[in-house]
């Protein structure tokens, strides 16, 4: 199976205050808007998010290249099991078409690495 590496580095934010979270939010290949009855979480380009904004900084994240079937089974686990074993923590987009899965910079290159010895192809 194919992964492609998005270019930006991303953060995830937990907004606190008012609902707008600006333009800021909205910048970048990938960004998430989740608004649950207690937070407000964003992902985004990690250079985007104002100081003062509570965030973890410093994610690359992998998509699958082709859409995924809303009914495939088994997708995030074979990309997640190879990471958990390599001791890579992940975080997890996912969208109607396709799957996202962040991990933090520290961790890419070991994650490459599983992944690739996994038997994933990944678009560099």
């Amino acid at each position: 199976m194919k992964l492609r590496i998005l270019a930006d580095t991303f953060a995830v934010a937990k907004v606190d205050g008012p609902l707008d979270v600006g333009a800021w939010a909205h910048a970048g290949e990938l960004v998430q808007i989740v608004r649950t009855a207690t937070e407000l979480s964003v992902v985004c380009r990690d250079e985007a998010v104002p100081a003062g904004v509570t965030a973890e900084r410093g994610w690359r994240c992998f998509t699958f290249g082709d859409p995924l079937d809303l009914s495939a089974l088994g997708i995030l686990a074979s990309i997640s099991v190879p990471l958990a074993k390599a001791k890579v923590s992940i975080f997890v987009i996912s969208t109607f078409d396709n799957d996202y899965v962040l991990v933090r910079t520290n961790d890419f290159e070991r994650a490459i690495g599983a992944l690739e010895a996994a038997g994933f192809d990944i678009e560099r």
